[in-house]
């Protein structure tokens, strides 16, 4: 039990022109690390798909590289930890995936709860 954050990190990444696209890699790297520092007592899943598949885990996020699609993922680790009996809150702007979670038990927020602020 316990309160999981799951984030699609490719949605994230992509809701800041912020050149992201210029090196997935690095930009899925910089998400993982400011998720990382967060501090609210959660279990934080990060998944990466496409070019972002190389990214590691680092203490307090374990990344999920998805070996298909990265929303079949998120939603199959949803499911699984609200059968747990988890608390499980998706990080996505994708209106599809967040019905598809939602469907399980899973809490929705956007992007902006895990941007930087500024």
């Amino acid at each position: 039990m316990g309160n999981v954050l799951i984030v699609d990190a490719a949605n994230v990444v992509g809701s800041v022109p912020d050149g992201w696209w210029r090196d997935r890699r690095g930009a899925a790297e910089r998400l993982r690390d400011r998720l990382a520092a967060r501090d609210e007592g959660e279990e934080i899943v990060l998944v990466v798909e496409g070019a972002a598949r190389g990214v590691g885990s680092v203490p307090g996020v374990r990344v999920e590289a998805a070996p298909g699609s990265g929303d079949d993922l998120i939603v199959e680790l949803a499911a699984a930890r609200v059968h747990d009996g988890c608390s499980v809150v998706v990080v996505t702007a994708d209106r599809e995936l967040r019905e598809r979670v939602r469907a399980h038990g899973a809490r929705c927020v956007g992007p902006r709860a895990v941007r930087p602020v500024g």
